[in-house]
Protein backbone atom coordinates (compact mmCIF):
# COMPACT_ATOMS: atom_id res chain seq x y z
CA UNK A 1 0.00 0.00 0.00
CA UNK A 2 1.48 3.22 -1.03
CA UNK A 3 1.55 5.87 1.23
CA UNK A 4 -0.41 9.01 1.18
CA UNK A 5 2.38 11.47 2.04
CA UNK A 6 6.13 11.52 0.80
CA UNK A 7 8.45 11.88 3.99
CA UNK A 8 9.50 15.41 2.91
CA UNK A 9 5.64 16.37 3.29
CA UNK A 10 5.72 14.70 6.85
CA UNK A 11 9.08 16.58 8.19
CA UNK A 12 7.72 20.16 6.53
CA UNK A 13 4.45 19.05 8.55
CA UNK A 14 6.42 18.46 11.49
CA UNK A 15 8.61 21.73 11.36
CA UNK A 16 5.78 23.90 10.50
CA UNK A 17 3.99 22.74 13.61
CA UNK A 18 7.01 22.83 15.47
CA UNK A 19 8.36 25.95 14.64
CA UNK A 20 5.09 27.96 14.99
CA UNK A 21 5.63 26.75 19.01
CA UNK A 22 8.68 27.52 19.25
CA UNK A 23 8.13 31.16 18.21
CA UNK A 24 5.26 31.04 20.19
CA UNK A 25 6.34 29.93 23.53
CA UNK A 26 10.00 29.91 23.90
CA UNK A 27 10.89 32.92 21.30
CA UNK A 28 8.89 35.88 22.61
CA UNK A 29 11.15 35.21 26.24
CA UNK A 30 14.27 35.59 23.75
CA UNK A 31 13.62 38.63 21.65
CA UNK A 32 10.51 40.85 22.71
CA UNK A 33 11.23 43.24 19.54
CA UNK A 34 9.31 40.27 17.52
CA UNK A 35 6.07 40.99 16.80
CA UNK A 36 3.05 38.31 15.83
CA UNK A 37 4.45 36.14 13.47
CA UNK A 38 2.41 33.27 12.00
CA UNK A 39 3.78 30.55 10.48
CA UNK A 40 2.08 29.50 7.23
CA UNK A 41 3.93 26.85 5.80
CA UNK A 42 7.18 24.49 5.62
CA UNK A 43 8.90 23.21 2.72
CA UNK A 44 11.72 20.90 3.10
CA UNK A 45 14.04 20.15 0.11
CA UNK A 46 13.97 16.18 -1.22
CA UNK A 47 17.17 15.37 0.87
CA UNK A 48 16.00 17.09 3.45
CA UNK A 49 18.94 19.20 4.05
CA UNK A 50 17.12 22.85 3.81
CA UNK A 51 13.70 24.24 4.97
CA UNK A 52 12.01 27.43 3.99
CA UNK A 53 9.52 28.72 6.64
CA UNK A 54 7.05 30.73 5.48
CA UNK A 55 5.94 33.69 7.92
CA UNK A 56 3.41 35.82 8.50
CA UNK A 57 3.41 39.32 10.02
CA UNK A 58 1.16 41.24 11.34
CA UNK A 59 2.73 44.73 10.46
CA UNK A 60 2.03 46.17 7.19
CA UNK A 61 4.97 48.77 7.51
CA UNK A 62 7.90 47.49 5.15
CA UNK A 63 10.60 48.54 7.32
CA UNK A 64 9.33 46.50 10.19
CA UNK A 65 9.30 43.17 8.53
CA UNK A 66 12.55 43.60 6.64
CA UNK A 67 13.19 44.32 10.43
CA UNK A 68 11.49 41.38 11.67
CA UNK A 69 12.69 38.75 9.50
CA UNK A 70 15.94 40.33 10.44
CA UNK A 71 15.45 38.99 14.11
CA UNK A 72 14.47 35.79 13.12
CA UNK A 73 17.21 35.32 10.52
CA UNK A 74 19.57 36.42 13.40
CA UNK A 75 18.41 33.54 15.60
CA UNK A 76 17.93 30.23 13.40
CA UNK A 77 20.28 28.91 14.91
CA UNK A 78 18.67 28.93 18.50
CA UNK A 79 15.33 27.91 16.57
CA UNK A 80 17.36 25.07 14.58
CA UNK A 81 18.40 23.86 18.30
CA UNK A 82 15.00 23.70 20.02
CA UNK A 83 14.08 21.72 16.87
CA UNK A 84 16.69 19.12 16.84
CA UNK A 85 15.66 18.24 20.79
CA UNK A 86 12.13 18.38 19.45
CA UNK A 87 12.56 16.60 16.44
CA UNK A 88 13.99 12.65 15.81
CA UNK A 89 15.70 12.81 13.17
CA UNK A 90 19.45 12.30 12.22
CA UNK A 91 19.98 15.83 11.20
CA UNK A 92 17.70 18.93 11.64
CA UNK A 93 17.54 20.97 8.02
CA UNK A 94 19.03 24.33 7.75
CA UNK A 95 16.23 26.93 8.25
CA UNK A 96 15.54 29.97 6.08
CA UNK A 97 12.81 32.39 6.74
CA UNK A 98 10.87 33.44 3.91
CA UNK A 99 8.05 36.14 3.92
CA UNK A 100 4.75 34.78 2.96
CA UNK A 101 2.90 37.26 0.72
CA UNK A 102 0.18 34.94 -0.38
CA UNK A 103 -2.42 36.29 2.37
CA UNK A 104 -1.83 39.93 1.80
CA UNK A 105 -2.10 39.60 -1.86
CA UNK A 106 -5.14 37.57 -1.38
CA UNK A 107 -7.06 40.14 0.67
CA UNK A 108 -5.56 42.82 -1.79
CA UNK A 109 -7.24 40.99 -4.70
CA UNK A 110 -10.35 40.31 -3.02
CA UNK A 111 -10.42 43.92 -2.12
CA UNK A 112 -9.73 45.15 -5.49
CA UNK A 113 -13.06 42.57 -6.90
CA UNK A 114 -15.60 44.04 -4.32
CA UNK A 115 -14.56 47.55 -5.25
CA UNK A 116 -15.05 46.31 -8.66
CA UNK A 117 -18.46 44.84 -8.34
CA UNK A 118 -19.65 47.85 -6.27
CA UNK A 119 -18.45 50.29 -9.10
CA UNK A 120 -20.42 48.07 -11.85
CA UNK A 121 -23.45 48.08 -9.53
CA UNK A 122 -22.77 51.78 -9.31
CA UNK A 123 -22.52 52.44 -12.57
CA UNK A 124 -25.94 50.12 -13.56
CA UNK A 125 -27.80 52.23 -11.15
CA UNK A 126 -26.59 55.28 -12.83
CA UNK A 127 -28.27 53.75 -16.44
CA UNK A 128 -31.32 53.10 -14.73
CA UNK A 129 -30.77 49.09 -14.52
CA UNK A 130 -31.48 47.40 -10.98
CA UNK A 131 -28.76 44.37 -11.39
CA UNK A 132 -29.94 42.97 -8.43
CA UNK A 133 -33.54 42.37 -9.87
CA UNK A 134 -32.15 40.77 -12.39
CA UNK A 135 -30.11 38.33 -10.41
CA UNK A 136 -32.92 37.09 -9.05
CA UNK A 137 -35.13 36.27 -12.69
Amino acid sequence: MAREFSRTDRVGQQIHKEVASILQNEFKNRDPRLGLVTVSGAEVSRDLSHAKVFVTFFDTDEEKIKEQLAILDENKGFVRTLLSKRMSMRTVPAIRFVQDVSITEGMRLSSLLTDTINKDKERARQAGRDLDAEDKE
